[in-house]
């Protein structure tokens, strides 16, 4: 918002005239952010260009030239959170490392479960896509109850092995993982996976020393975007799930055996997309940030929940 201060307070961005002197003085007061009655901090959550220019006095398109110039989005806000894990920097190096050079002979794999998955049912019918006319149904609907999606995604191949159930345990995971060991025949398997507690308890570590050709990699906490699985994760709520009617949780079930299948048929393989550098500067961000946020706002490791037997 600096930038939006600064280039209104002078009238000029790249590619934009100079304001006349009363411009500048009518936009002067925005740069102790007090014009907008919002701390400074909060400017660019809430105010887009047709609120600012009201505010200011100023034509719209002088804001919004001045705005497009500088490539400024007041209007929009995006969402974060950096990874409180003291172990943060060596956690992603060994995951991205995994992606970018495997190890020889051996079969990497992401894993998570996707849990919470509603089987909604409309209380009417629908109306079909016609000329121009987009498909519509109520916003009233049942929810048939929930089912929850175990996967692991192959990044060699793109490909997904996935078991679907009622409900995301340390049983039903480690069913799940005898499943992908009897997929891969004498493999060694590198699986990533989050901090959640029926991936680190008792009974995983167990299952671990009965499969020592499998390796759990963790991420840090709060990092699941280091996971590649949440890209299949993502492709699945916005093709499989969006706009879709389920009767009951068989349907819904069969709807995600149904996509599995169709995906697996023409997957590719994801690609790690952020290079050194841009490493770099989350690793050196998130470690300014956590040693200048309280302890008393640290957030809790995840595996500290309740394991769910």
């Amino acid at each position: 918002m600096a930038a939006i201060v600064c280039g209104i307070r002078t009238g000029r961005a790249a590619g934009c005239a100079a304001p006349r002197p009363a411009t500048k003085t009518r936009c002067g007061g925005l740069a102790e952010g007090t014009d907008l009655g919002l701390p400074t901090a909060g400017i660019a959550r809430t105010v887009d260009g047709e609120n600012l220019a009201r505010k200011l006095g100023l034509p719209h398109s002088t804001v919004h030239a001045i705005l497009h110039a500088s490539e400024l989005q007041p209007h929009r806000s995006r969402t974060f959170t950096f990874s409180p894990d003291p172990e943060f920097e060596p956690k992603l190096l060994d995951i991205v490392g995994l992606y970018l050079n495997p190890p020889e002979n051996a079969l990497v794999l992401c894993g998570d479960e996707k849990p919470g998955i509603q089987a909604l049912d409309r209380t009417q019918p629908l109306l079909p896509l016609r000329a121009r006319k987009p498909q519509s149904w109520t916003n009233e609907y049942v929810r048939h109850g929930t089912q929850t999606m175990i996967a692991a995604l192959e990044i060699a191949t793109g490909k997904v092995v996935a078991h679907v159930r009622n409900r995301r345990t340390s049983v039903n995971f480690l069913r799940f993982m005898n499943e992908v060991v009897r997929a891969y025949p004498d493999r060694t398997l590198h699986v990533v996976v989050d901090n959640l507690n029926i991936h680190k308890n008792e009974a995983a570590r167990r299952w671990l020393g009965r499969h020592p050709q499998v390796y759990f990699h963790y991420t840090p906490t709060h990092a699941s975007w280091v996971n590649l699985i949440e890209c299949f994760f993502s492709i699945l709520s916005k093709r499989g799930l969006a706009h879709r009617v389920q009767h009951s949780k068989q349907d819904l079930r069969e709807l995600l055996h149904r996509f599995l299948a169709s995906y697996n048929e023409s997957c590719n393989p994801f690609t790690w997309a952020k290079g050194p550098e841009h490493l770099q500067h989350i690793i050196e961000t998130t470690k300014v940030i956590r040693l200048s946020t309280p302890k008393s706002l640290a957030v809790a490791e995840p595996n500290q929940r309740k394991p769910i037997l």
